[in-house]
């Protein structure tokens, strides 16, 4: 059983970490109640706003994508798995939400096989945005060669590579994650080997690397060079690509960097290079916060890549009116329905140029 100085700081990936800890420097133990109070009083709340609207967004995503988009290109399947993979990563919340409530109550089996699934969802979608970029700047820049790649086999056969990976970046998630009495309390954190900083570093460094370096750097090249491509040509419609550009880049930078930079710290003051009670009580604070911003960039997904799209609110105004309650309350109105010619005409075709792929 782990001891309190033995939490480490990549608990904060998956859940809470404990909010008592012993110094060896300090005359007493740094006391953390009120951390944990605002925590169990603020997370929740939290937590269940974000499963209810990364939940319903991304449903409706799934329901556009399946129905009227029929998944004929690339960027469908990329969209379609990056859907997949925020319902992943929202379908665990409501577990970390009670159990930042009040304790785990799930069980061992279930507390390393909800870390896990919570860290595959986290990859994977951090994966499938990069994809995105990637794809974009196929569809822009490299136009030739995209006719060659951008179909529905690389993009079914990357999408499988990429749930591959971020499944086997959540092994230690899955293999170190259990359940521990600590201060009376039930907790699900992972509980690496005594005195071994090895994996506590590593997990931190690969949620650093895989999770924004990597991933951002890949983004800012890709648009960079879309906005030069852009600058070079005449589109009515590039205003519009330009802004999607600095929507998504912004988004993912602003939403997830505070997490990243809080979770180094915390690896930081494990390695006692920055140490005090001080420090690890405001640490605690900025992790909740942090942590809170970065959920709801999964809420944000659909819509960024669907509201602010052209064809995506014709598509939600055609799904909505031909359910059952539309055809029961408004069809004796006698509204037109012109939205479904519009899409059955414009679903005839399909394009690479910047305005689909963007």
């Amino acid at each position: 059983m782990a001891t309190p100085n033995e939490t480490s700081p990549t608990a904060a990936i998956t859940y809470f970490s404990s909010y008592d800890y012993n110094y060896d420097d300090d005359p007493g133990i740094c006391e953390k109640d009120e951390v944990k109070n605002f925590g169990s009083s603020f997370l929740p709340s939290c937590y269940s706003l974000v499963f209810l609207l990364g939940l319903a967004g991304n449903i409706l995503v799934l329901l556009v994508l399946l129905k009227y988009k029929r998944l004929r290109s690339m960027t469908d399947i990329y969209l379609l798995h990056l859907a997949i993979s925020d319902l992943f990563f929202v379908f665990a919340l409501p577990f970390w939400s009670y159990f930042v409530a009040d304790e785990w109550l799930f069980g061992n089996w279930l507390c390393k096989f909800f870390s896990w699934v919570y860290l595959t969802g986290f990859y994977s979608g951090i994966f499938f945005i990069t994809l995105m970029s990637i794809d974009r700047y196929l569809a822009v820049v490299r136009v030739v060669f995209a006719l060659k790649v951008r179909t529905v086999t690389y993009g079914t056969l990357t999408s499988l590579i990429v749930w591959l990976v971020a499944m086997a970046a959540s092994v230690p998630g899955l293999v170190f994650s259990e359940t521990v009495l600590e201060n009376d309390r039930i907790i699900c954190r992972p509980n690496y080997p005594k005195n071994d900083m090895t994996w506590k570093f590593f997990t931190a460094l690969e949620f650093n690397i895989l999770g924004l370096l990597v991933p951002f750097a890949v983004m800012f090249f890709c648009y960079m060079q879309i906005l030069r491509a852009l600058c070079h040509c005449r589109n009515k419609n590039k205003k519009k690509a330009v802004k999607m550009i600095f929507v998504v880049m912004i988004v993912f930078f602003l939403f997830w960097t505070p997490y990243n930079i809080v979770l180094f710290l915390q690896c930081l003051h494990d390695a006692h290079i920055i140490e005090g009670c001080r420090i690890s009580t405001n640490l605690d604070y900025a992790f909740q916060a942090s942590q809170t911003l970065s959920f709801f960039h999964c809420c944000l997904n659909p819509v960024i890549y669907f509201f602010m799209g052209q064809k995506f609110k014709k598509y939600i105004s055609l799904l909505f009116k031909n359910n059952v309650f539309y055809r029961a309350l408004c069809k004796p109105c006698g509204l037109p329905d012109t939205v479904s010619s519009e899409l059955t005409a414009s679903s005839r075709t399909q394009s690479t140029s910047d305005e689909e792929a963007l």
